[in-house]
């Protein structure tokens, strides 16, 4: 099945046949994608998700470090699976570290993700971060290409949900409790713009179609719960800020007002939460006039913190933050409630401490 980055899904395929011809199911968890390249199909056998009604959440972000940092948090969410079983995770970008894969053959796929997520034995639905599509420097989000090859490692790995560069989640498939939509900002983020490439230009045709999916996707989704996940927050009191305001830069687009635009317009107000990595932190913030009823929560502290860089300084209310530890949080779903917790990692031991149990609808 073709990747090039100029191809595109056939007119007329809805999503059910995209899902059929590519992704395909696996015992009640559905990924759905429509992207420039055809789905890739899995080719080896998905490990699948726990069974049920509700749904338990891993979430996780900037983690591909392959350090021992990694490592301590992948212990900590070891021990609480053991406990407490995960349905699925999700992984919030910059998988590889600090520039990406080279090819889907690439040992960092192993050492940066299969080795330190061992015994973690459920589907994870991952995002692309701008460290994954790295170009001149680490994170410069300028190869945008470079992607593709964490799409094709979608075929090569039991864990490794990634059929396409975006993407839904339904779980379960009927009548599904949660649907996560994974999105690709990206080209609408990188530090080098792809100013001379208009396919993935801001009104290019990647960009167009992955807006056009997700209005309808959207529209169709019978889920209870809708949740977007992108590596680029729309807000944020860390160093990287909020879209619009990236780095306080006040050069466009570099301060992500690209992104901002597309989060006003075709994301906030139609999801409940939108997660996000990007700043290695853990926050999670109130609902502002802004972001139309829809909470931003940011878990990017699985392989980094961000002690020693100064917060953006954006003050939005947070019913918890913190800087400068590592950590995940853990979504728990039912057809009547979400509740969230936040757990914090001691980098030495891989020991887990809960610091937030909150019922969030």
């Amino acid at each position: 099945m073709s990747h090039s980055t100029t191809d595109s899904i056939p007119a007329g395929l809805g999503r059910r046949e995209v899902l059929a011809g590519a992704a395909g199911v696996v015992a009640g968890i559905t990924l759905v994608g429509l992207t420039p390249a055809a789905a890739v199909p899995a080719e080896v056998p998905k490990f699948a998700p726990r069974a049920g009604r509700n749904a338990r959440i891993l979430i996780t972000g900037d983690a591909g470090t392959g350090s021992r940092t990694q490592w301590a948090v992948a212990d900590a969410a070891r021990a609480f699976h053991a406990r407490e079983p995960f349905t699925m995770a999700v992984g919030l970008g910059d998988n590889i570290y600090e520039s990406g894969p080279n090819g889907p053959d690439d040992v960092q796929f192993a050492t940066k993700f299969e080795d330190p997520n061992a015994g973690l034995d459920f589907p994870w639905a991952m995002v692309l971060g701008n460290h994954d599509t790295s170009g001149v420097f680490p994170g410069d989000g300028g190869w945008l290409v470079r992607g593709n090859h964490e799409v094709e490692y979608h075929a090569k790995s039991s864990r490794w949900w990634m059929p396409s560069r975006y993407y839904s989640v339904r779980v379960p498939e009927e009548n599904p409790v949660v649907e996560f939509f994974v999105l690709d900002v990206n080209p609408l983020a990188a530090y080098i713009p792809p100013l001379l490439h208009p396919y993935w230009s801001v009104d290019g045709q990647y960009m167009n179609e992955q807006r056009a999916w997700l209005d309808r996707a959207l529209a169709e989704s019978t889920a209870q719960w809708k949740i977007a996940c992108t590596h680029h927050p729309y807000l944020s009191n860390g160093p990287h800020g909020d879209a619009g305001n990236y780095e306080g830069l006040p050069i466009e687009p570099l301060n992500g007002v690209h992104a901002k635009r597309f989060f006003e317009d075709h994301v906030l107000g139609k999801v409940s939460f939108l997660l996000s990595g990007h700043d290695h932190t853990l926050q999670v913030l109130e609902p502002t006039a802004s972001s139309k009823g829809t909470r931003q929560i940011i878990s990017g502290a699985a392989g980094k913190t961000a002690s020693g860089h100064a917060a953006a300084g954006s003050g939005h209310p947070a019913l918890y933050e913190t800087q400068h530890e590592l950590g995940f949080m853990v979504m728990d779903l039912t057809p009547d409630k979400v509740n969230l917790r936040v757990v914090t990692v001691d980098p030495g031991s891989g020991a887990g401490t809960q610091v937030f149990d909150r019922r969030l609808a």
